[in-house]
């Protein structure tokens, strides 16, 4: 069975390793452009915007830093993208193909940064949903105003920003789940025979 569907899924000894490097590394960048831009644009409003706010609700600062290094690992894995393009080029070029064990670890490399994200994202993901949801939980059964108030209870509100925030994590968390998802199928295309790295065939 396990063999079975291995030879389903392994592509066909002629088939060229850097058109799919090529093909999943554009996909794979612009893909996460399109989803990583809502995250950049909620902090950037963040930062444009809350200074001016008055008692806005203050969240932990080492959830601050989670999601700074979220970003952070956003913008690697992006570039590893555009990487996985120019290496495509160069595999491509016979004067200037990389070893196998080069192409590996590029792909090892994408892996391990895309889940590192993931791992972020879902950190994140979850305390801020639990943040939120403490502040319903603290609320009459009858609902919560989502609604700015003065003195101590100004700390504890919720607004759409937050809800924001709460959707902007989840496209992050999509965004390093497509890159993890491309990053294992190129690892993979790299253990198995292709047209610029022919492995003997075993009987």
């Amino acid at each position: 069975m396990i063999r079975r569907f291995h030879d389903a899924i392994t592509p066909a000894k002629g088939t060229s390793l850097a058109r799919s490097f090529s093909r999943l590394g554009w996909f794979g960048f612009w893909t996460q452009v399109a989803l990583g831009a809502l995250p950049v644009a909620v902090m950037a409003y963040y930062m444009l915007f809350s200074r001016v706010i008055s008692n806005v609700r203050t969240g932990l600062a080492f959830v601050e830093w989670l999601a700074i290094i979220n970003l952070a690992i956003l913008a690697f894995t992006l570039f590893w993208s555009y990487r996985y393009t120019r290496l495509a080029r160069r595999i491509d070029d016979p004067q200037r193909r990389p070893e196998e064990a080069v192409v590996h670890r590029a792909a090892w490399t994408g892996v391990v940064a895309s889940t590192i994200g993931l791992g972020f994202s879902t950190l994140v993901l979850l305390i801020e949903s639990a943040t939120i949801l403490f502040y319903f939980l603290k609320a009459p059964q009858a609902g919560m105003p989502v609604m700015q108030t003065s003195g101590v209870e100004g700390l504890h509100w919720v607004s759409t920003v937050d809800v924001l925030s709460i959707v902007a994590l989840v496209f992050m968390l999509i965004a390093e789940l497509i890159a993890l998802i491309f990053s294992l199928w190129l690892l993979f295309r790299t253990t198995v025979s292709s047209l610029e790295y022919p492995k003997p065939t075993v009987l």
